[in-house]
């Protein structure tokens, strides 16, 4: 294709990607919503996450499985979401004799090629026997740093795996995925999640004391906090006088995750290990959709003030909910479409508030082809380039020649994130300057990734192939860049 009107670049840098103050990771699917491509959240949303968090569980042994608890027993008599034989989440169809065509490595390797980093929570049968942690760990091997929660809200009485063993086994059995996991899949770092501090008043978490050898043994430490939950959706309505839901303080709930932090210091022996909170958001079924959205942003606000920076990241839960716990709210006509809430435009600004993006450092000049390591989505090397603009374009596109149609590129320009997949010849950059148009002449700078193009590491590419993928960038792609239209009326 002949372009004639190619704009330059110049100063091109080699570039690292590090980690934010406080990174924001994205819930995407559970038992209360569909998996979202992540396209449309990119779209959305303008900027890619850390991670995303898949939600999962793996009774193997059951009789249904692998159907999904709530179509296999359709009929059960049910009152509350967790009263069926096994979590109602979806199924992991991994494991012994699994699929890793099937859920959620399909899931898995669309979010890594999107430059982001999976976050799995896998709810597991304690009673299962090793070599089906083994084969999970294999299972994940190839998918660069993986961040698995397991048995999450171990100190609650809900999920299965808490029904089919008492607390101190189901602690014994974390300990054990995780000596398990570190063995054979150094890649995976193990995420601990209790119910931590649950008043300001308490010197120390719930069973504590049970879970400090799991505590121990994991690589994150975490909590689940909820600024206001109802927890009796979908099976009654939150109105006034009920008992299913509650509204709390936020203040409250950022003094009970800190301690949790502190306390979970003191079980490691002093050693401050990452904390994040795994599932966090105010529920709109309690507060309404306005009062949701000041909540996290009030929940925010303190973080960026507190001059201890705690805490590592925190997943909002979620993108797209069939309740009120999302930043969509699922049609329920159609599951394919998203009803936007106002703590969608709240969680945005969030998104690209400085002290939640990934810090991005120059480390020189660089010529091309570059060998470009991408590591994780805060811990990569990529490239940048200077691009003069004489104000607001009307067109801004790239286009990928045969060496560079195959690329599998992030690519970010004015504060928003592009996705290029192999075989696509041409990405629109527009939309970058629709909600933040330039209003003077200035120098931007576009800045390329190169995240594994199958979404999984390469084991021919030397000893640190789990950690780390490498990608030969050969060229640019040829810049079109124009400030009035092709034809003006």
């Amino acid at each position: 294709m002949e372009i004639k009107n190619i704009t330059k670049v110049s100063n091109v840098k080699k570039i690292e990607l590090g980690s934010a103050k406080c990174a924001l990771d994205i819930g995407d699917g559970s038992e209360r919503g569909e998996y979202v491509n992540q396209d449309y959240i990119l779209q959305t949303l303008g900027r890619p996450h850390r991670a995303v968090s898949l939600m999962y569980c793996y009774y193997p042994n059951e009789e249904t499985w692998p159907v999904r608890a709530s179509i296999a027993h359709a009929d059960s008599d049910v009152s509350f979401q967790w009263d069926y034989p096994y979590d109602d989440y979806f199924t992991y169809k991994g494991g012994l004799n699994g699929n890793l065509l099937d859920e959620p490595f399909n899931y898995m390797r669309e979010v890594r090629r999107h430059g982001q980093d999976v976050l799995l929570t896998l709810t597991i049968d304690p009673k299962l026997t090793e070599d089906h942690i083994v084969a999970i760990a294999k299972d994940l091997s190839t998918f660069g740093r993986v961040m698995l929660r397991i048995n999450h809200e171990a100190t609650g009485d809900w999920f299965s795996f808490n029904k089919r063993a008492d607390y101190p086994e189901v602690a014994a059995f974390f300990k054990k995925c995780c000596d398990i996991i570190h063995r054979e899949a150094p890649n995976i770092k193990t995420i601990i999640c209790l119910d931590g501090c649950t008043s300001v008043e308490e010197e120390k978490m719930k069973m504590e004391d049970i879970f400090a050898e799991a505590s121990r043994a994991a690589d994150i430490v975490s909590v689940d906090r909820y600024l206001s939950l109802h927890w009796g959706w979908p099976y009654d309505v939150a109105e006034e006088g009920g008992d299913t839901f509650k509204r709390d303080k936020v203040e409250d709930i950022y003094a009970m995750c800190k301690k949790s932090y502190d306390r979970y210091t003191t079980v490691n022996g002093g050693v401050k290990r990452p904390m994040v909170l795994s599932e966090m958001n105010a529920d709109g079924d309690v507060t309404g959709p306005y009062d949701q959205a000041d909540m996290v942003l009030e929940f925010c606000d303190l973080l960026k003030k507190d001059d201890e920076k705690w805490l590592d990241g925190f997943t909002m839960y979620q993108f797209r909910d069939r309740g009120r716990l999302g930043l969509e709210i699922e049609d329920p006509n159609n599951k394919d479409v998203g009803i936007k809430q106002p703590v969608l435009d709240t969680y945005k600004k969030l998104l690209h508030d400085d002290y939640f993006k990934p810090e991005v450092k120059e480390i020189g000049g660089v010529d091309l082809p570059v060998t470009l390591r991408w590591g994780g989505a805060e811990d990569a090397e990529g490239i940048q380039v200077d691009i003069d603009f004489e104000g607001n374009p009307v067109f801004c596109e790239a286009y990928f020649d045969d060496d560079l149609k195959e690329e599998n590129l992030m690519i970010e320009i004015n504060d928003w994130w592009f996705y290029k997949a192999p075989g696509v010849e041409c990405v629109d950059f527009m939309s970058a300057f629709f909600e933040k148009p330039l209003d003077k002449a200035q120098t931007l700078q576009m800045r390329i990734f190169a995240p594994p193009a199958t979404g999984e590491n390469d084991p021919s590419q030397g000893e640190d192939w789990q950690t780390n993928y490498y990608h030969e960038l050969k060229g640019l792609p040829k810049m079109r860049v124009m400030f009035k239209p092709v034809v003006e009326g």
